[in-house]
């Protein structure tokens, strides 16, 4: 393995106003190597890779690329360079107008040398074989806005790759691929690595970070707090230079709930799927945990109203619940926080407060006239609650952190009380900080009501939930109290090795 230093960072310093991001920020990347860069959200990643990816201009410090001075002054500037982002915002990477062929190329036809005359030909057979070389198993026909979240940041990644990189940044990448897909990457990666690729991977999945990472480079507000290139890696000590503290590994304390809040019974959510029954009580929270594609958006949807079920009842408090729109299992007191934030939750022109109080402007309202001061005070008492990073509850959406922004996402269902309290993948994208601060706040404040909460990642269940269902093929497979797990038998039901019905 190569120990070049092909991209060398010395001394970078980056202030928005009087803040100041990045205060001397120092770190190389070698060729041949996966460099994982760990933070905390508010820790200034983002704008580390904005600075690199020619999105922001430097305010001091020192960039090279070879031995030669780096200062990209557009994104095109930093790919013709050989310095190619993959970004966590799944829609910058990918023009939602075009198909998949054309998105694979876009980059060819913009870029200098590009034919004058547009040829479809020769653009199917060259998006072919970026396909091929990424396993990209989507027809090059469809296009971007049909497709999933996954499919789209596989395509997002598959055109970064047909630049062939001599640095390569990837910024939470498998945030919203199944196994099949982040192994798929796992395997570019590995034969990336092999060319002699320097690679600055983004992550906060200890699991990819297990998989992947040569070094790890900790960053904790705007600096380097810890770098981990010592043999075996020390996962937990690069953990603590993140945070800046000691990780608390302990177990959660089971809470058993004495009252049934919701129930299904012989609930049937996809055609051929096999009816299940479930249960949530007061004060627990119930992780739902299984594979990608395996039905755990489409039972959170059913449960607050979104789709129908296509056979079965639901109660709640005891009596019959079926929703026929969100609107209606709002007013039921039942909550969803949704599982892609940018698409489906946040609203970037709007501040901290009005996305807090959107859903329930009618009951903060006199007279059709929302009332500001009652939704300023709702939103200071949630951005102290959740400890969100802000200036104050003005502050635009877009100025904050993904983690910040998951846990305005959160707050905002959480101004209001609940029956049943609806998460998915609410972790998703944020850093093991923000991840337990919102665990906290889940139970701390579950008294009252029930809270579900869909997750991928096992971690996040054994971390939070008091009980873990197990999803496998749209039905309900397994159930365990979470405490002293028989992780075994878990994991075989996630991967649907298990028999139906052993829970």
């Amino acid at each position: 393995m190569s120990v070049d230093a092909v991209f060398r960072i010395a001394g970078l310093r980056k202030s928005f106003g009087p803040i100041q991001v990045l205060g001397g920020v120092s770190l190389d990347l070698h060729a041949g190597e996966v460099t994982v860069l760990m933070g905390a959200n508010g820790a200034g990643k983002s704008t580390l890779v904005r600075v690199v990816s020619g999105v922001y201009a430097r305010d001091g410090g020192t960039i090279t690329l070879e031995g030669k001075d780096f200062a990209p002054e557009t994104p095109a500037d930093a790919m013709r360079s050989g310095v190619v982002t993959v970004h966590q915002n799944i829609n910058d990477g990918v023009v939602m107008a075009l198909d998949v062929a054309t998105n694979l190329t876009l980059d060819r036809l913009n870029g200098a040398g590009a034919k004058f005359l547009f040829n479809p030909r020769r653009v199917r057979r060259q998006a072919r074989e970026v396909a091929d070389r990424m396993g990209l198993e989507i027809s090059l026909d469809a296009e971007i806005s049909e497709l999933s979240l996954a499919d789209r940041q596989m395509v997002s990644i598959a055109r970064a790759m047909a630049h062939e990189p001599k640095v390569l940044i990837l910024d939470e990448p498998t945030s919203s691929l199944s196994s099949a897909e982040a192994n798929r990457l796992f395997s570019v990666i590995d034969r990336l690595r092999q060319e002699g690729v320097a690679i600055l991977y983004i992550s906060h999945r200890m699991s990819d970070i297990r998989r992947l990472a040569d070094r790890i480079i900790c960053l904790r507000d705007g600096g380097i707090s810890g770098v981990f290139d010592s043999k075996p890696l020390d996962y937990e000590g690069a953990v603590n230079a993140m945070l800046g503290q000691k990780v608390d590994l302990g177990q959660v304390a089971v809470k058993d709930a004495d009252r049934t809040v919701f129930a299904a019974r012989d609930l049937r959510i996809a055609p051929g799927a096999t009816p299940f029954s479930m249960e949530l009580g007061d004060g627990e929270i119930v992780a739902v945990t299984g594979l990608v594609g395996v039905g755990k958006t489409a039972l959170a949807e059913t449960l607050f109203g979104h789709r129908q079920p296509l056979g079965g009842a639901m109660t709640l408090r005891g009596k019959s619940y079926q929703p026929r729109s969100t609107g209606e299992a709002i007013a039921e007191g039942v909550f969803l926080v949704a599982k892609d934030r940018a698409d489906s939750g946040i609203v970037q022109d709007f501040n901290i407060y009005e996305n807090m109080s959107l859903p329930f402007l009618s009951r903060i309202s006199r007279l059709g006239v929302s009332r500001r001061n009652a939704e300023r005070n709702m939103a200071r008492d949630r951005i102290a609650d959740l400890g969100i990073v802000c200036r104050t509850e003005r502050d635009e959406m877009s100025t904050l952190s993904g983690g910040n922004q998951q846990k305005v996402m959160v707050a905002r269902w959480m101004t209001q009380p609940a029956n049943l309290f609806i998460l998915d993948e609410p972790f998703q994208g944020v850093d093991i900080a923000a991840r337990r601060d919102i665990a906290a706040k889940l139970r701390a404040s579950a008294a009252g009501r029930a809270t579900v909460i869909f997750v991928t990642e096992l971690d996040e269940a054994l971390e939070t939930a008091d009980r873990i269902l197990v999803m496998s093929e749209h039905s309900i497979v397994g159930e365990h109290r979470n405490a002293d797990v028989d992780i075994d038998q878990l994991l075989a039901e996630i991967a649907g090795r298990a028999q139906r019905g052993a829970a």
